[in-house]
C-alpha cells in the first residue's frame, strides 16, 4: 500500500490543498486546522451550515495566512494578540483573534458578521478521552489529529451509488471527488475496500499512528466542494451499506505516535 495524497486545511471548514510532503506533529499535520471562523457571538461556523466557506482558499505563507476568495482581493492575515474562549464541539478552547481586516473579509464572503480565530497553542485541546490518551492533543479538527481514507473504499462507494441510481431509474452518478470527505491522508493499493475498518496501528513512511475510531459522517460530504451544491449522495447510499449506531461511516481517525515527515508515495504498513 502507498500514500496516494496528503491534504491540509489551514482554516477549518474551508477549502484545502494537496501537499507533496508534510510534517506530522502530535496534534495533526503542521498547519492543519489551526484557524476557524466564528459568528458575532463567538460560536463556531462550519460548511455544514455555511457551504460558501468552501469558496475560501487559505494558504500558509511563513507565519502568515493568505485568504483568497471570489468576492475580494486576497488578504494576508497575521493574528493579533487578543484571546477569546471558543466552544469547539465538546471543548472550551482559548483562541487568538485575527483582527478586523480578516473579520471584514470573511463577513463579506458569508454576508454575516464573523471573526477569524487562531489556535496559537495546539497543546490546549485534548483528544476525547474515549479515544485518546491523557496526553493526546488535537488541532481544531472535529475529533482526532488526522483522517485517513482509501481509494478502494471510494471506488466501492461509487459502485454502490451506481447500483442505487439504477434501482431508482436515475442517471448514473459521476464518481465522487475524495475532497468531499476532507481526508488528511489517502491510501492507495488497499486490497479490500473498507479494510481500514480493522486496522489498529499503521506506519506511513517512518511515522507510526494509532487507528482509534471510524469516522461518522455529517452532512458535509453531500456538498460538492467545487459547486457547493448539496444533494442526497453519498449519505443516501452510505445509509444502505455503512450504517450502524445510528450513523454513517467512511474513513478512520488517526493519532500520531511521534513526529516525522510523510511524503506522497510513502509505503503504508499495517502493524
Amino acid at each position: 500500500m502507498r500514500l496516494a495524497s496528503i491534504h491540509r486545511y489551514p482554516v477549518k471548514s474551508t477549502s484545502g490543498h494537496a501537499l507533496a510532503r508534510a510534517e506530522v506533529e502530535p496534534w495533526g499535520l503542521a498547519g492543519d486546522r489551526r484557524y476557524l471562523v466564528v459568528d458575532q457571538d463567538g460560536a463556531m461556523l462550519t460548511a455544514r451550515t455555511f457551504p460558501r466557506l468552501l469558496a475560501c482558499v487559505p494558504e500558509l505563507d511563513g507565519d502568515a495566512l493568505v485568504l483568497t476568495g471570489p468576492h475580494m482581493p486576497p488578504l494576508r492575515v497575521v493574528p493579533a494578540a487578543a484571546r477569546t474562549t471558543v466552544r469547539v464541539w465538546r471543548n472550551d478552547v482559548e483562541l487568538t483573534d485575527c483582527g478586523d481586516d480578516a473579520a471584514a473579509w470573511l463577513s463579506a464572503l458569508l454576508d454575516r458578521p464573523t471573526r477569524l480565530m487562531w489556535l496559537d497553542d495546539p497543546t490546549r485541546r485534548p483528544v476525547n478521552p474515549d479515544y485518546g490518551r491523557d496526553d493526546d492533543r488535537v488541532n481544531l479538527a472535529d475529533a482526532c489529529p488526522l483522517l485517513l481514507t482509501t481509494t478502494a473504499s471510494l471506488r466501492r462507494l461509487d459502485d454502490w451509488m451506481a447500483e442505487t441510481a439504477a434501482e431508482r431509474g436515475e442517471e448514473r452518478p459521476a464518481p465522487l471527488d475524495m475532497r468531499r470527505f476532507r481526508p488528511n491522508v489517502v491510501v492507495d493499493d488497499v486490497p479490500t475496500p473498507f479494510d481500514e475498518d480493522s486496522w489498529k496501528r499503521i506506519r506511513i513512511g517512518a511515522v507510526d499512528f494509532r487507528v482509534v475510531k471510524g469516522c461518522d459522517r455529517c452532512v458535509l460530504p453531500t456538498v460538492d466542494p467545487v459547486t457547493r451544491v448539496s444533494g442526497k449522495e453519498p449519505t443516501r447510499t452510505l445509509a444502505r451499506h455503512r450504517r450502524w449506531d445510528g450513523k454513517v461511516w467512511f474513513g478512520v481517525n488517526l493519532i500520531p505516535d511521534g513526529r516525522g515527515t510523510i511524503a506522497q508515495g510513502d509505503r503504508v504498513t499495517v502493524l
